[in-house]
């Protein structure tokens, strides 16, 4: 059993407009699905992917208004990193991340940056054969739009404690010291380590877990496996979407392993992801108490064709 990289990755806002305004229109990623958290159904859960909402492109994030800002730490994802295709994309997303007003550093082949709540991001000329997975945006040449993850960089005060539970029960390989990569048969993504003592303190701006790819008949084998290499996994937990499995590898990151399917057209089409409240059925006969208590949103592919 491989692992098909990196299936998505949840972070935490305190503000859930300026995330859909930043994501969407800044990075051009489509909203594909804007639903409320399952465990707390008072707050958005915000899904940006692809056109298609396809594993491996989908950055979520739980809202929870006015939260502080927290501090990525030992044990904790620090930083989110995208495909592009090419020296001229990093041009391109310098220019137009500094006309927002967000700092960059440009070094050849990589853009660093954050996101207003100081969550990190970089932008990577990568050469490979995965697919592209990219959003259609007016305002993004599709030539140099994101094109799906292709690593996270995660703190760890120990990362060594970490290597024989990726490499052995996950079945990542190893890329030197301190990085890793999950792989199958469609895609791969990379997990790498940066070595901190600093305390994590969840908050806005900083990643509660990071999600691998796995396919449908191969999940309970997973948690199987997962178990029996010494982790406590979660019983499998159906998010609707997908399949989930949670549990913590050594170095403490939040890990889950997800299923590709069924996906984000489970309950609505294609063409329209995204631009209604989608709630879980369990959670439908509640609407009418849920709807109101959401904060309103932005849709920027609205203004787009309003503009058109």
């Amino acid at each position: 059993m491989r692992l098909e990289g990196i299936h998505h990755i949840t972070a935490i806002t305190g503000d859930a407009p300026g995330n859909v305004d930043f994501y969407a229109r800044v990075l051009g990623l489509r909203l594909v699905k804007k639903t409320v958290n399952q465990d707390d159904p008072t707050v958005y859960h915000l899904f940006y992917a692809d056109e298609k909402g396809s594993p491996g492109s989908d950055i979520t994030f739980f809202e929870y208004p006015g939260a502080r800002r927290g501090q990525a730490g030992d044990g904790m994802v620090h930083r989110v990193i995208w495909r592009v295709a090419a020296e001229e994309a990093l041009d391109f997303w310098a220019t137009r991340l500094g006309a927002e007003g967000t700092e960059v550093a440009r070094t050849e082949g990589s853009l660093t940056f954050a996101d207003p709540e100081g969550l990190g991001l970089e932008l990577v000329v990568v050469e490979t054969a995965d697919d592209p997975l990219i959003a259609e945006s007016p305002e993004i040449p599709s030539e140099l739009a994101l094109q799906g993850f292709h690593a996270v960089r995660a703190y760890s005060s120990q990362p060594d404690r970490s290597r024989s539970f990726l490499e052995e029960a996950l079945g990542f390989e190893g890329r030197g010291d301190s990085a890793f990569e999950a792989r199958g048969e469609q895609r791969g993504s990379l997990y790498e380590y940066d070595a901190t003592d600093d305390p994590a303190i969840p908050g806005a701006g900083t990643v509660h877990h990071v999600a691998w790819s796995s396919p449908p008949e191969e999940h309970e084998a997973w948690r199987q496996r997962v178990q029996e290499a010494g982790a406590t996994p979660t019983p499998v937990i159906d998010r609707f979407y997908f399949k989930s499995i949670y549990f913590r590898e050594p170095s403490g990151v939040l890990f889950e392993i997800a299923t590709m399917g069924p996906g984000f057209t489970a309950d609505e089409p294609l063409e329209t992801l995204g631009e209604r409240l989608s709630l879980p059925p369990n959670y439908e006969q509640l609407r009418d108490q849920v709807e109101p208590a959401l904060t309103p949103l932005p849709n920027p592919r609205e203004a787009w064709a309003a503009k058109s």
